[in-house]
Parts: structure tokens; sequence; C-alpha cells
């Protein structure tokens, strides 16, 4: 088995090859602007530091979201490419999930909430319970403003960028800001080996913030009138 996983739904951009019972090589780098321009070349890096040839990849994983949607979307449609490039599966994983399963790993007991930066003066969250190194989730993600968030979730331990800046509503910090492709695609293989259902699904949770212009509104009856008449004047004076 060869993994080969990638998530662009928070401030990183992070990939990753698993071998189905270690993560063999990551490559990370936070820029939020740049996930178009950094993931290729990060995608052949981290495939040449793991000895991996295009080939040898039997299974894309990639994080869902929910986030921002050119970064989620970058993500996304380069790991449905890239397996279909190859004839393999692509298999979905929600990225607070990942940043979870991490807390978990590194020791994490007892419930969490995972809170990314949704921009807008919002947060993508979920809560979550750690035991054993695995974490279950206890709600579906979430977005909303922080002090929308129920108060008794923002005294949990928080992992994500939301402590970071929204200190005062998210007073307790877990030392995990950004999604790590090697936690997303550690993650993926344990599901992928119980028949886990995967979709590959964006969790937008909202509408981007780019959409098509509104259709004009319909006149209403006087000024369908005026405008006849301006049209009548018009006319007379030719």
């Amino acid at each position: 088995m060869r993994v080969l996983a990638m998530d662009t739904a928070t401030s990183a951009i992070t990939v990753a090859v698993h071998d189905g019972e270690q993560v063999l090589d990551v490559r990370n780098t936070v820029d939020p602007r740049r996930h178009t321009e950094l993931l290729a070349p990060l995608l052949i890096e981290v495939m040449e530091a793991a000895g991996t040839a295009p080939d040898e990849v039997t299974h894309v994983a990639v994080g869902t979201g929910p986030g921002p949607f050119t970064g989620l979307r970058v993500g996304l449609v380069t790991a449905q490419t890239f397996a279909h490039a190859r004839g393999v599966p692509v298999r979905g994983v929600c990225s607070l999930d990942a940043l979870a399963s991490a807390a978990a790993a590194g020791g994490h007991k007892g419930e969490l909430l995972v809170a990314t930066d949704a921009r807008r003066k919002e947060v993508y969250w979920a809560r979550y319970r750690c035991a054993g190194g695995s974490a279950e989730a206890l709600t579906d993600p979430a977005v909303d403003k922080p002090a929308e968030v129920p108060e008794a979730v923002r005294e949990l331990p928080t992992a994500g960028r939301g402590p970071l800046l929204y200190p005062e509503l998210l007073p307790h910090t877990v030392d995990l800001l950004d999604v790590d492709a090697g936690a997303l695609a550690t993650l993926a293989v344990r599901r992928i080996a119980t028949g886990t259902d995967m979709p590959v699904e964006p969790l937008y949770l909202r509408r981007p913030d780019a959409a098509a212009p509104a259709a004009p509104k319909s006149a209403t009856p006087r000024q369908q009138q005026r405008r006849r008449r301006d049209q009548q004047q018009a006319q007379a004076q030719q």
C-alpha cells in the first residue's frame, strides 16, 4: 500500500506518503493564499523523499474541509485528478477529524474542540472525545462566530487556529494549529482497513465568497408606465 495524502483546508498546504504501516515523509508549508502554486511542487518533493513513484501510489486521501472555498477546492481537484490519472481510488477525510486524530495520537484524552479559521470572523468547529490514541466526533462540523459556539464547548481544550485568533473566547489551547497530512494519512489508512465510507464531498458549509450576480429585478407597473412615457416623448422630439 502507498497512500498519497494531502490537505488544503487550513492555512497549511500539507502532503504525505504512508506505506500502510507508517508515514514515510511529510511536507508542510503555511501560506493561506498560495495553495495553487505550492501544492504540486510539494507532492513531487514528498514522493521523491519517500522513494515512491507515481505509479506506486495505491490510494489518494484528501482533506474534505470544512475550509475556505478556493483553498479547499485546490486540494480536492488535485487529489481527484491524480487518482483518475493513475486509476486508483480517492478517499475523503474531514479535515477537523485529522486535527482531532493528531491531538489524540499526541496524548490528549477527554473531550476536545477543534476550531479552525473560517474567515469572516467565524470558525469551523466540531467537538470530539479522545481516548486510546483516537478521536470520536461528537458533533457534525459547523461554522459560527466564536461567541455563538456553546459556552461549555468553548471552555474545552481547543486545537486549530481558533484560540490564536480569538483567545478571549477560546482560552484553552492545544498546540496544533493546522492539519498535518501525516495524521490525515494515518487516519485514512485506519478507515480504509475497516471499510469506513469515505466520500470525497467538500464540506464548504456556506456559499463561496464569489457568487454570480443576482438577476435584475422586474420593473414595477409604475416604472414601466414612466419608461413608455419617456420613450413617447423622445420619439415626439425626433
